[in-house]
């Protein structure tokens, strides 16, 4: 070679080892001609290593997974072939100490005279672009779980409020009540779960978030599972979750409950509903507190506290095979019961003075004021629906209050079985009337005097024709517990 052609060869290998990218040049049988400084610095072989060598079995031999890339699919090859250009963005090249590189390379074929001379290939390292488009995907699906975690923190709260609206504090000083209440201080800062047992209508889901917010994790959600309204097929997409796909109408991923109350409580009402099939699959959650969305093989695993009601005797549910008796075990590790409101008398008046202002206010009207009369015939209905029944009077008898008159006659309707006993009608109006304000201990007063009298007046007797209870138009049982209540002399 001449000193002109020397001087040639070593300029163009100078603009070569300057360019960014890696480049090698093959004859016509695939083997190397000649390889840049990029080249060599990004694969780890040499000059001495190249010369003569067919690329893809160098560094092309095989998948990132390991698997074999036949020589004959290679496209580094083909453009000596077809004479096209091929272009790939997703394939890797296998560096000299045994790592692969992702790469995305060109070959064109060098084409004189209409014959195929060899090829160029030029390709660069994507490690960089691969790793921020990864990072900005996670980044994005972080994004969207969070936004799907916000909306339905959005509609729990929601519900929050809407309870809350609806039911305000707990309230009374009844000793059932108190005793309800020491149960929730005594558990509260643990981390034991609570099994809450109680007829409809007298205030679980209160007593659940009493505890989860006289509890460690106050600051976490609390997550509401109504297990009686959940169809049996979207059980386990709406405990834990699905990806896009998982199912015929997933189109995107969702956050299941049990992930949405990570760190926090997962309260699950009418825990006795859930179908005996699927009550395995909630057990075992619960017991690993982990488990995996549907369509998805990836395990999740959750901090959760969990507070479970019912109004079923789920013992009674164990016998007759309709509940796990496992999954009884796993939930009642402190067991509350939550007294009806037929057992809790001394509250009735605080209850239905606070009802009675709460609807007043949310209907924009006068608050009408509460007789003594009228206190007593609530004081006298059982109350089956318990505090929600006692809601729904008091917000029929606002409705159809006209001025300060509280209706309570036409809420209750003509077959109430409640009787109204024959005592001076006396407004407890928080002093509207008279300037009289009666406190918790005249209502009990009030009360007790009452039974007192139907006592006096049926010669002692509680129970059967002509007695007390039959005066006062209850329950003989719910009179015995009144008595006790207060003390009273028979």
């Amino acid at each position: 070679m001449n000193d002109t052609s020397s001087q040639s060869a070593q300029q163009h290998q100078l603009i070569l080892d300057a360019a960014g990218e890696g480049i090698y040049g093959l004859d016509p049988s695939g083997q190397a001609t000649f390889a840049n400084a990029a080249a060599i610095e990004m694969l780890g072989w040499n000059r001495n290593d190249l010369a003569g060598a067919r690329l893809h079995d160098l560094h092309h031999h095989s998948h990132a997974d390991g698997t074999n890339y036949p020589r004959d699919e290679c496209p580094i090859y083909a453009a000596l072939q077809d004479g096209e250009v091929h272009r790939v963005a997703h394939e890797v090249f296998w560096h000299s100490d045994g790592h692969c590189i992702p790469v995305e390379y060109t070959s064109t074929p060098m084409i004189e005279d209409g014959e195929i001379r060899g090829a160029v290939v030029v390709f660069r390292d994507i490690s960089e672009r691969l790793r921020h488009q990864h990072e900005r995907d996670m980044a994005f699906k972080e994004i969207e779980q969070l936004t799907q975690a916000l909306e339905l923190e959005r509609d729990y709260l929601r519900d929050e409020l809407n309870t809350h609206a609806n039911f305000g504090d707990i309230l009374g000083d009844s000793q059932a009540l108190t005793r309800t209440l020491a149960q929730i201080d005594a558990v509260a800062d643990t981390s034991a779960t609570a099994l809450i047992l109680g007829e409809s209508g007298v205030g679980k889901e209160l007593i659940a978030r009493a505890i989860h917010t006289k509890s460690q994790r106050a600051n976490q959600p609390l997550v509401k599972v109504n297990c009686a309204s959940i169809p049996n097929e979207l059980f386990e997409s709406e405990f834990f979750g699905h990806i896009k796909g998982a199912f015929t109408g997933a189109h995107r991923d969702r956050v299941g409950r049990l992930q949405l109350a990570h760190q926090g409580t997962l309260f699950l009402d009418e825990v006795g509903e859930i179908p005996l099939a699927l009550q395995g699959k909630l057990l075992r959650a619960l017991q690993e507190q982990e488990f995996e969305r549907v369509g998805e093989d990836k395990t999740v695993r959750v901090d959760v506290r969990v507070i479970a009601a019912t109004n079923r005797d789920l013992e009674a549910e164990i016998r007759a095979g309709r509940f796990r008796e496992d999954l009884f075990y796993r939930l009642s590790v402190f067991p509350i019961n939550v007294p009806p409101l037929r057992e809790r008398v001394a509250d009735i008046g605080p209850l239905a003075l606070h009802f009675i202002e709460l609807h007043a206010t949310q209907l924009r009207r006068p608050t009408p004021t509460l007789s003594r009369g009228q206190l007593q015939r609530l004081v006298d209905h059982d109350w089956p629906g318990n505090i929600r029944e006692l809601k729904n009077v008091l917000e029929r008898a606002v409705i159809l209050s006209q001025g300060q008159k509280l209706a309570l006659d036409l809420a209750f309707g003509p077959h109430d079985s409640s009787t109204t006993p024959n005592v001076q009608s006396q407004t407890i109006d928080n002093g509207i009337q008279d300037d009289k304000i009666l406190s918790e201990r005249d209502l009990k007063s009030i009360e007790a005097s009452n039974i007192a009298r139907a006592l006096r007046l049926a010669g002692g007797k509680v129970s059967g024709h002509g007695g007390a209870a039959e005066l006062l138009g209850i329950k003989a049982s719910t009179l015995s517990y009144r008595i006790k209540n207060y003390g009273i002399d028979t």
